[in-house]
């Protein structure tokens, strides 16, 4: 069996979407002054692609510590850097968005580092003492897809909404429509990225009492009191 190298990682299926996705959301940037029609389909596309490299490294056996990481990092600042956009056409708001960007990479940076503390493989598997609701959130897939899918097509209206409505539907339009359960969505993914964030911050918090008492136990004082 072939020994494979680092050249070969770098070109697994996954990693490859992953590097599309990349081309994608920057292309999508680059047009979201003056195009927001096409902005608005790449960066779409770019998210689309996620749900397919998880799948690629299943079905070809292609997983690795490179495309999770990959994963995670282009998930945090395709989202970043369009919620940048928004403080620009939304300057009003500018501190949700700011605040919704904080509480979203602090908790998924905090939830990573505890995992890889504990020994997970992944930011997506959790211990059976974590919260209920983190555990159907990470390992149920139509729940995974429906909060992230409608979390991104929430802040992906807003951008368009700033230069069309959309056809009408009633008295609204398309784009205000879809606006309200995506609305939904997102504030329920920022109260799930509150609970991620305590359960990865209870996690470390455990992790510096066993270390704490280990040290304790094995310091020279304690030993010499018993």
């Amino acid at each position: 069996m072939a020994i494979e190298s680092v050249e070969t990682i770098f070109l697994f299926v996954p990693n490859l979407i992953d590097y599309g996705r990349v081309v994608f959301a920057f292309a999508a940037f680059y047009f979201m002054q003056t195009n927001y029609k096409l902005a608005a389909f790449l960066y779409l596309l770019s998210g689309f692609l996620d749900a397919f490299d998880g799948h690629a490294a299943r079905m070809l056996n292609q997983g690795s510590k490179l495309g999770a990481m990959l994963d995670q990092l282009i998930d945090r600042f395709t989202t970043m850097c369009l919620m940048a956009a928004l403080c620009y056409f939304y300057p009003k708001y500018m501190l949700f968005f700011q605040f919704s960007m904080t509480v979203d990479i602090v908790s998924h940076w905090f939830h990573l580092q505890s995992s890889l503390m504990k020994g997970s493989g992944s930011h997506k598997i959790l211990d059976l003492s974590a919260n209920p609701i983190l555990r159907h959130y990470y390992h149920n897939k139509i729940i995974l897809f429906l909060m992230c899918a409608g979390n991104e097509l929430f802040y992906c209206l807003l951008y368009v909404k700033y230069f069309t409505d959309g056809p009408s539907v009633g008295n609204l339009g398309l784009v205000t429509v879809l606006l309200y359960p995506c609305g939904v969505i997102a504030v329920m993914k920022i109260i799930i990225s509150f609970l991620q964030l305590y359960a990865a911050m209870a996690n470390v918090a455990s992790i510096d009492v066993a270390d704490r008492t280990a040290a304790k136990a094995s310091s020279p004082h304690q030993k010499k009191a018993s």
